[in-house]
């Protein structure tokens, strides 16, 4: 019984990770270009970019296994993590350390299919959240890709190609991976769900697909969760609040509120907000999902409170505090909504509608 124990608690995105490049869903033409490169056995450096929960990770780590094999990969592949290291120290030690040893003789590998081959003359190195690393530790990156290109590839990962310099970018195969459509990531949610003894209706599926936004690692993660709150079968609701997704009464609550001209109803609805528990980065996500498709709402009401639902998203990720905030977020909706002012560059708080 212990040893079934890792297995049973391990994370679905582990547990159902792609292990082979056939596994990768989606993502045709980074894969058809991987394959072709592996087996001609000239791998350049890479750069994967795009959303996350795409399958970047997935698609160099299956490559990777298929490149050395169970044994060799543990050797000739390391990973790193830019956002927990990001400064020049690491490019100088780790990274440069293992790109500069030697790659011993080539051992015979299995391919997936089974077909032994050589395995190649270098090693591997995963750079994770490459766009991370400061602009120092880039450029000494740069250097140490051209010194050790014979014995090591690079795989550079990130977000946003924009925070990667260009002579990197210039030196990499560069691939978009694109946000999953609803349905392979339905598909993959049915394999899942089905191993895992699930049995869920089609629209526990779109709640699942409708919060994630193609980020098929948010969409696993939270249908794990709701089974390990709910257990058994999961409802759309289920679904939303093992999510900590904002529930629909509660943004119904606020968007009828700040239709009103009551300060003190705002004031209220502002503090049992910021008390539910929800954070606010949840409250103004699920908020700008309701303006963007509301239709009672008109083009110049819609811009404001765009405006403002986009400030108070900066000021959550600057560890803003949520009360405070929660209130001047609302109360500039109402101003919006009633066309008391309308935000401008100069001055936010200024203008007449």
């Amino acid at each position: 019984m212990a040893s079934a124990a890792p297995a049973k608690t391990m994370p679905w995105v582990e547990k159902y990770r792609p292990r082979r490049m056939d596994d990768v869903a989606h993502q045709d033409e980074a894969v058809r270009a991987l394959k072709k490169a592996m087996e001609t056995g000239n791998l350049p450096h890479l750069l994967f970019y795009g959303p996350p929960g795409t399958g970047k990770t997935s698609t160099i780590h299956a490559a990777a296994a298929e490149l050395y094999g169970p044994t060799l990969v543990k050797k000739l592949k390391m990973e790193l993590n830019a956002s927990d290291e990001r400064g020049i120290q690491v490019v100088r030690e780790k990274i440069k350390n293992f790109a500069s040893g030697v790659v011993g003789s080539s051992a015979a590998v299995a391919d997936a299919d089974g077909k032994m081959h050589a395995a190649p003359a270098f090693k591997l190195i995963i750079l994770d959240e490459a766009d991370s690393l400061t602009s120092a530790a880039q450029t000494a990156l740069r250097r140490t890709m051209e010194v050790h290109s014979k014995v090591t590839r690079f795989c550079l990962i990130c977000n946003y190609v924009s925070r990667i310099i260009e002579p990197l970018v210039s030196r990499c195969a560069v691939f978009r991976f694109k946000p999953l459509a609803p349905e392979a990531m339905r598909s993959r949610l049915q394999h899942i769900a089905e191993g895992e003894k699930l049995v869920l209706a089609e629209a526990t599926y779109d709640a699942l697909l409708r919060i994630s936004h193609g980020d098929m690692r948010k969409a696993i993660t939270t249908m794990q969760s709701g089974a390990a709150l709910f257990g058994g079968d999961l409802s759309p609701a289920q679904v939303i609040e093992a999510a900590g997704e904002l529930p629909d009464p509660m943004a119904d609550r606020i968007l009828n509120v700040v239709a009103k001209t009551d300060f003190r109803q705002v004031q209220t609805a502002a503090k049992d907000t910021a008390l539910s528990g929800y954070s606010m980065a949840a409250v103004v996500d699920k908020l700008f999902d309701r303006v963007v498709g509301a239709a009672d709402m008109s083009d110049l009401v819609k811009a404001g409170m765009l405006e403002r639902l986009a400030r108070a998203s900066r000021a959550v990720a600057e560890g803003c505090d949520e009360h405070l905030h929660m209130l001047d977020l609302l109360l500039a909706m109402q101003r919006c909504q009633h066309g008391w002012v309308v935000p401008t560059d100069s001055d936010p708080d200024a203008g007449e509608l």
